[in-house]
C-alpha cells in the first residue's frame, strides 16, 4: 500500500515528457489552422479573381459597336487568362456576357448572350429569368443604375430606352483537404455597363435611338466604327 501510494505521489509530480504531450495536444489544432488558412487565401484569391475576370470581359464587349462570333470567342477566351494559375477544366469556370435593353417603361429584355466554361462555347443564358438548365440566377438592374423614381411611364424605375452590357462569373471552389467540411464553393460575380459607343439601337425597340452593341451573323460584323472612330465622329 504504501508502495503503490509512493508511486501515486511521484506520478503527480513527474514533468517528464510534457513538452511532448502538450505537443501532440496542440499539433492538430495547428494543423487545422495552417491547412484551414492556404484554403482560406486561395478562396479569397479566387472570388477577386472572378470579380475582375466580371469587370474585364464587360469593359472590352462596351468598346466596341458591334461583336462577330469570332471576336467574341476571342474576349470569352482571354478571360481564362484573368483566372490563371487556376484551373477552369472540369466546368468549374463559366463566363457569360448579354446584352438586356429595356423598354419605356422600364421592362427588361434578352437581346443576345454568350458564354464560354473554359473548353466550350454556349448560347448563354435564356432569359432575364432564373433558370436550371444552365442554372442562372434572375436579373434585375443594380440600384445604383435605376432610373428617376416615380415616373409614371417607368413603374419599375429603371432606365428607359437603355441598354446593358451584364458579364457574370462564377467559379467552382474545391477546397483540397477541407472539401468534407464545406464542399464546393460557388464563387460569382457580375458587372453591369452601358455600351460606349453606339447610338444604332435594337431591332425590336422604338423611340429614340440608344446605345447598343450588334453580336452575330444576323448583325453588321466588326466592320462599323471602332469606339475611337466613333468619337472622333469618323464615317467608316
Amino acid at each position: 500500500m504504501t508502495n503503490l501510494l509512493f508511486r501515486m505521489r511521484k506520478f503527480s509530480t513527474d514533468a517528464d515528457a510534457v513538452a511532448a504531450t502538450e505537443f501532440a495536444i496542440v499539433v492538430p489544432f495547428m494543423l487545422v489552422l495552417l491547412v484551414g488558412g492556404v484554403e482560406l487565401g486561395d478562396g479569397m484569391a479566387i472570388n477577386v479573381k472572378v470579380s475582375a475576370t466580371a469587370h474585364s470581359v464587360a469593359d472590352m464587349v462596351t468598346q466596341n459597336t458591334s461583336l462577330s462570333a469570332a471576336s467574341m470567342q476571342n474576349i470569352l477566351t482571354g478571360a481564362t487568362t484573368i483566372i490563371a494559375p487556376y484551373s477552369v477544366n472540369n466546368n468549374k469556370f463559366m463566363i457569360t456576357v448579354s446584352e438586356i435593353s429595356s423598354d419605356a417603361s422600364g421592362n427588361l429584355t434578352l437581346q443576345w448572350s454568350r458564354s464560354f466554361d473554359g473548353s466550350s462555347f454556349g448560347p448563354g443564358r435564356p432569359g432575364i429569368g432564373s433558370s436550371t438548365t444552365p442554372p442562372y440566377g434572375a436579373l434585375t438592374v443594380p440600384t445604383s443604375l435605376n432610373g428617376t423614381a416615380n415616373n409614371p411611364n417607368n413603374p419599375n424605375n429603371q432606365n428607359d430606352q437603355v441598354s446593358f452590357i451584364v458579364s457574370e462569373a462564377s467559379y467552382a471552389y474545391t477546397p483540397n483537404l477541407g472539401y468534407t467540411i464545406s464542399g464546393t464553393v460557388n464563387l460569382a460575380d457580375s458587372f453591369w455597363l452601358f455600351p460606349r459607343c453606339s447610338t444604332d439601337s435594337p431591332a425590336n425597340s422604338s423611340g429614340p435611338a440608344y446605345y447598343d452593341i450588334k453580336y452575330g451573323s444576323s448583325n453588321p460584323p466588326d466592320t462599323t466604327c471602332t469606339c475611337i472612330q466613333h468619337l472622333q465622329k469618323k464615317t467608316c
